[in-house]
């Protein structure tokens, strides 16, 4: 049983993540707000490039039954119905409703991970459930590759330290688990903060960017621990929650 951390998508190959289950780290903010859109009974959420490619999917669908969100440099897209803020995501926003979502770093990385066995979406806001479900994976024969979508394509501080914490998990339930040199080091990463979170966020750049944008709210929500206990599953280009999946 191995479970591999890769901090971006430019290392990533189709053979670190091939028959695997892949993970998918946006702490900042498109994991919690995807988490938050299926607990409040999104219908599904598709991830996509660019914001060109949401208006032309949402073509296809009533306009009642599409939601078009996105953010490019953290701010909203002109004329989309919400941003990437996990506030946003509200139950009388989304239940019901196809989410196309569009952003910098998050759908980026979710259309980068390719030929896994199945990919899950992870963050703070639905840690003990993802951490329930990798467990159970691992036990099953599956290996893990957690991939960190920083910023920009760029190391995130706050993505790193939420694998370290997903990792010293996994060995907690499974000692004899092998890693590689990028998951020690986000196990230390994770160590240096412990239980901090805000202190992650305050000292990271996207943490301090989104401050300085006025979404200060947006940081306390995505360092809710369990917020939203929902495992969503990236399958056949959509997300939905694990209790859809199953059916």
């Amino acid at each position: 049983m191995r479970t591999d951390v890769f901090f971006g998508t430019s290392t990533l190959t189709a053979a670190d993540t091939a028959g695997r289950t892949a993970v998918v780290i946006d702490v900042l903010r498109a994991s919690t707000s995807i988490a938050a859109a299926l607990c409040n009974g999104a219908r599904t959420i598709i991830p996509l490039d660019g914001a060109d490619e949401v208006i032309i999917r949402a073509k296809a669908y009533e306009r009642r039954e599409v939601l078009l969100a996105g953010e490019r440099r953290m701010l909203p897209v002109p004329g989309f119905d919400v941003g990437n803020s996990p506030h946003e995501y509200t139950r009388e926003m989304v239940e019901g409703r196809t989410v196309l979502l569009s952003t910098t770093n998050g759908t980026a990385a979710l259309v980068a991970v390719q030929g896994a066995r199945e990919t899950i979406v992870t963050s703070y806001a639905n840690f003990s459930v993802s951490v329930n479900y990798l467990v159970s994976a691992l036990q099953r024969g599956s290996d893990v590759t957690i991939v960190c979508a920083g910023r920009e394509r760029q190391f995130s501080l706050e993505d790193t330290a939420c694998a370290g914490r997903l990792v010293r998990y996994l060995i907690g339930a499974i000692p004899e688990l092998e890693l590689n040199d990028a998951a020690r080091a986000a196990m230390l990463i994770e160590s240096a903060y412990g239980d901090d979170l805000r202190r992650i966020f305050s000292e990271s750049a996207h943490g301090q960017a989104l401050a300085d944008a006025g979404f200060e709210s947006d940081l306390e929500i995505c360092a809710a621990t369990d917020a939203f206990p929902v495992v969503p599953v990236y399958s056949d280009h959509r997300i939905v929650a694990l209790s859809q999946a199953a059916e």
